[in-house]
Parts: C-alpha cells; structure tokens; sequence
C-alpha cells in the first residue's frame, strides 16, 4: 500500500462503488528526445482508433462512458462545463481530432486512457506537499489551472485532489493544476486511474496493468500499484 496517496471517507460516501488504482514510480527521465517522438505519436493514434469502441452513439452523450461520467458529476458541486478526462479525450476522437505528444510519462497514460474508456491522470511526487488526498473540498483551496494566469479556488463540496497546499486537481481528473503537473524534469510521479462501477473496474484492471507495462518499456523501472475501495 502506498502512502502517496489518501482517499477520504467522505469520498466514499458519495461514491461507495469507485475504485482508485494509484501507480507510483521512482527514477524517471521522463526527457523528450526527438527520435522518439513519432513512436509516442503511433501509441496515440493507435489508442484513438481503439477509443472507438467507446464511441458509436447517434448522440455523443449517450455513448456509456460518457453517460456514466456526467451522471457521477452530476452528484456534487462543479464548475459549469466541468467533463471527466476520460470525456474530453473521447470527445477529440469523435470530432476526427488527433492527440499530439507532451511528455513520454503523459503520452503514455493518455494512450491507455483512450484504449480502456476510463480516466487517467499523473502529478509529479516532488511538488506534492505531504500526502495526496482524494476528498471534497470545503472550498477555497489554492488551485491555479494549468495554462491559465489566475487562481481558480475549487468549491464547497467538489471533488478534488488536494495537499497541504491547496488543490492538485479538480472535479477528478477534469483540471490539472499548474504546480504539480508532470514536465520533462519529473522523476517521481504518482498516476491514478479511476472507476466508478463494475464495468469500468474491469478495463480498469487492464488499464493498470498496461500503464505499469508501458512505463516499464519506456523508462525501464518497476512501478508500484496500489487498489483504493471502500471498506
């Protein structure tokens, strides 16, 4: 068991079926060098074609991934517009849009994001202030979004990450903020993966699985995994 990251109980309060799979690891270099480049590109576009089982609704909302995540953020208190990770990605795809590389260690989960319908996010170990915490907010908490100017709280009673600086990410994995977000520098880095029933606990697995095999070809170090679910 990891001790990168907490869930709190009044999370499972609000969603007693979830489950959170936390990937730890140690002793990237996480660099982007230009000859690898279009390998990175390939497992994204190969994950986008795969991310069309997820897809096929007449109405994008309707498909079940999409559906089952406006549901759960329909259960607490969000910024307007606020979709699940998982959503945006999905939404790329449906539009004919492609996905560009940022950063192997982001690539990489982005690529197992798309292949297993289920959201993915990472934050970087050195910049997290004690333990990560999966709770709600009680409001105010210090967030400033990644590529944005201003801060940006996060409100009473939405679900956020947190530290004891203030947010890390908000609404899930819808907002990344700034401050902990994984660069070309990280080395330590935690990664969740997120469920919210049996169907998605099961790509879940897989998704895991395949996240941990990825940084392994790519870095070449071991990952730790550790199952967050309600007791």
């Amino acid at each position: 068991m990891t001790n990168e990251l907490t869930v709190d109980s009044a999370f499972w309060s609000l969603f007693p079926e979830a489950r959170i799979g936390a990937v730890t690891v140690h002793g990237l270099n996480n660099a982007i060098v230009a000859d690898q480049e279009q390998h990175y590109q390939d497992l994204l576009t190969e994950a986008g074609k795969a991310a069309h089982q997820f897809l096929g609704a007449e109405t994008f909302r309707e498909n079940p991934v999409v559906a089952e995540w406006r549901t759960a953020y329909s259960q607490f208190k969000k910024k307007k517009g606020a979709r699940s990770s998982i959503e945006a990605l999905l939404k790329r795809i449906d539009q004919g849009k492609q996905l560009s590389p940022i950063n192997p260690l982001v690539d990489i989960y982005n690529s197992v994001s798309l292949t297993y319908g289920v959201p993915c996010g990472g934050e970087n170990l050195a910049t997290i202030e004690g333990t990560m915490h999966l709770g709600i907010a009680k409001g105010g908490e210090a967030f400033k979004p990644l590529g944005e100017d201003e801060d940006d709280p996060a409100l009473p009673g939405e679900v956020i990450y947190y530290d004891q600086v203030g947010a890390v990410c908000r609404c899930f994995n819808w907002r990344d903020g700034e401050r902990t977000m994984l660069t070309e520098t990280t080395t330590d880095a935690i990664l969740v993966v997120e469920a919210i029933n049996a169907d998605q606990k099961a790509r879940q697995t897989e998704a895991v699985a395949t996240l941990q095999a990825r940084i392994k070809d790519a870095f070449g170090v071991d990952s730790d995994v550790a199952w967050f679910e309600a007791k």
